[in-house]
């Protein structure tokens, strides 16, 4: 067995390295196998209409190799992505699966909007990752499912002819896919629940989503024998008496998975958790709680379309807080935007890869980011443990075929030697400064 190393600077990404020579400065960064965590399911991005409009100024040459390199087994071989049912902050513009009036039967229930950029976006990732896994989740409902018709503001309206006909909204997408040849394996109840935007969105309470779960979701599905997982999410955070309680991560643990989850009736319904943004604050408490509960992470936070190396480490950082509190899985945001990453809705974001106007493609810091741990921990892997002061920046994991993976950061502006030391090999290596790197110890 011997050790790979792949580090990624900030103006030589992506770069091969050999051992260096062992220094008794090191600090050893050691593997502990005999202690281990959650398994993995995978990672992706977000299927959005925006970015498949980006994709198609390019030439048909250019399209499929940036698709390979998100999909490919040699790429960043994404697993598991996620979708919107109807509109999302970045889509063309606003649009539901059914905005006629009282339609409570779906009778004109359709995804014909979809053809024109999500589904063939999917299906092109689907083409070189035939066993890619979707989940889904509406940032508003239809308007006149709502007390503002609108496709911002206001909630569900609460009655029961209103919810059951909700429920039949889910069934009819779930379906609708499948006969396109497209599985959605999960549905996330509602984007961001607790965030009234100006964008797509809609406000539940935790009793709202426990209720609809427990007494019409759940029950739906079940009669009407729909394979898919039903999560709460994808939760982001909550108000208390008018102020923002991100760093009141009990307030929001109870309002939310707490207030949902000791629910037996609705819990059995439920096959996980999912955190983006600000709900990050209540991960730790959610598993505590829940163990054997899944918690995904279902939208990376996204920056302001500048696509900074020093954003790249905000996102590392992402990474390891989610994962080292019990996330089976990671979601990248925009994979591809046209450069400056603006939204139907006025801002900016950050993506994977930018599209210029002259047509060349450029990647982001963040895809070298999620490169380094997408690319090389598979579905099926196990977090493992880690010892030593750069443990704080690095993850460990073990891979079905019994490779060892450890993905790290320096975050100093100065060179850091260690030790890293595991499978019976040691591996002498400076680590860069404001650096990300992959070690890989391959079984012979």
């Amino acid at each position: 067995m011997a050790w790979t190393w792949i580090e990624s600077t900030e103006t030589a990404p992506w770069t091969l390295r050999e051992a260096g020579t062992p220094c008794e400065a090191s600090s050893d960064l050691t593997l502990d196998e005999s202690t281990t965590y959650q398994t993995v399911r995978g990672f992706g991005g977000c299927f959005n209409e925006l970015g498949w409009r980006a994709l198609q100024t390019l030439t048909d040459e250019q399209r499929e190799a940036t698709m390979q390199i998100l999909f490919a087994k040699d790429g960043c071989a994404f697993t598991l992505c996620r979708m919107p049912i109807g509109a999302s902050d970045y889509a063309d513009s606003w649009y539901s699966l059914n905005e006629t009036d009282g339609d409570y039967a779906m009778a004109h229930f359709s995804i014909e909007r979809d053809r024109g950029c999500l589904l063939p976006f999917i299906q092109s990732a689907q083409a070189i990752a035939p066993n890619l896994s979707l989940f889904a989740s509406p940032w508003s409902p239809p308007t006149w499912m709502k007390t503002k018709r609108a496709y911002n503001h206001g909630n569900l309206i609460n009655t029961p002819e209103n919810l059951q006909a909700y429920a039949l909204y889910f069934q009819k997408f779930v379906e609708a896919y499948a006969a396109e040849g497209v599985n959605i394996a999960q549905i996330h109840v509602q984007n961001e629940p607790n965030s009234d935007q100006k964008f797509p969105s809609c406000v539940w309470t935790g009793e709202q989503m426990r209720d609809f779960i427990r007494d019409y979701l759940g029950p739906h599905f079940e009669v009407e024998g729909i394979d898919c997982e039903i999560w709460a999410g994808t939760i982001e955070r909550a108000m208390i008496h008018g102020w923002e309680s991100s760093l009141i991560g009990q307030s929001d643990y109870a309002q939310w998975a707490h207030t949902i989850l000791s629910d037996n009736a609705a819990r059995k319904y439920i096959a996980g958790v999912g955190y983006q943004w600000d709900g990050k604050g209540v991960i730790q408490r959610t598993h505590i709680a829940w163990p054997d509960m899944p918690i995904m992470q279902t939208e990376n936070e996204c920056g302001n379309g500048e696509n900074t190396w020093d954003y790249a480490h905000y996102v590392f950082d992402l990474v390891w807080h989610y994962f080292t509190n019990g996330a089976v899985a990671y979601t990248y945001w925009n994979m591809v935007l046209p450069d400056g990453g603006l939204s139907t809705w006025g801002w900016k974001q950050n993506s994977m890869f930018s599209i210029f106007a002259d047509g060349t493609v450029r990647p982001n810091p963040e895809y070298y980011v999620i490169r380094h741990i997408a690319h090389y921990v598979k579905p099926g892997a196990v977090r493992v443990g880690l010892t030593g002061m750069l443990a704080a920046y690095a993850l460990a994991f073990r891979n079905p075929d019994g490779t060892t993976v450890i993905v790290a950061a320096n975050p100093l502006n100065r060179p850091e030697p260690i030790r890293v030391v595991g499978n019976g090999q040691e591996l002498p290596a400076t680590l860069s400064p404001r650096s990300f790197h992959t070690f890989i110890c391959q079984l012979k």
